[in-house]
């Protein structure tokens, strides 16, 4: 599997559930989320504005963009938010490469500086699971991302903020509303 079969196969709506634990803290919460994710044509105007920022022409990219939206559920603390992902895999290796993010809202960095944007590495190892790692000054990400079967994923991070604090989580993530693959039913009515 490479990068753009995996998002390819995250296509659609999922319910999430998540288990965080604040490790210089030991605080541990908990949350329910719906994401949307959604592959996005070239011509989207969010994939030109990530691109642009990185001066890279938007028809270069394998596969255009995706967009992750989430909606957290029975938590007034969450918000809802957006983000738009470009893979550009190694041209030597397609299981590595780079993935542009937008950030939203521009925020500023611990020098002070507006990002709009961050680029994260990704690996897709033999057993096809996507490990993304996201670093600058002082922040650390680490998040691997893998298929139990094709309407299940599961989800785990460990993120190292400047101000020293860590959080890990573990996310389960259930795709909603999708029905037997058509594969399936056909041989199961072949069957019958």
């Amino acid at each position: 599997m490479d990068i753009i079969e995996f998002f390819e196969q995250s296509a659609g709506k999922w319910f999430s559930q998540r288990t965080l634990h604040n490790l210089t803290s030991g605080k541990l919460q908990a949350g329910k989320s719906e994401l949307k994710i959604e592959i996005l044509p070239t011509s989207d105007p969010a994939v030109i504005k990530l691109c642009s920022e990185h001066s890279l022409n938007p028809a270069s990219a394998p596969l255009a963009g995706v967009r992750i939206t989430w909606n957290p559920l029975a938590d007034k603390n969450q918000k809802n938010g957006s983000t738009v992902l470009v893979p550009i895999p190694n041209s030597e290796n397609p299981k590595t490469g780079k993935l542009l993010q937008s950030t939203g809202p521009a925020s500023k960095t611990s020098s002070g500086k507006l990002a709009a944007s961050i680029t994260t590495r990704y690996i897709i190892g033999e057993d096809d699971v996507l490990t993304l790692i996201g670093e600058s000054e002082g922040f650390y990400a680490e998040e691997r991302l893998w298929y139990l079967i094709p309407n299940l994923r599961i989800r785990t991070s460990v993120v190292t903020e400047p101000s020293g604090m860590t959080v890990a989580s573990f996310c389960s993530e259930i795709r909603m509303g999708v029905t037997q693959p058509a594969a399936e039913t056909a041989s199961a009515e072949t069957r019958s």
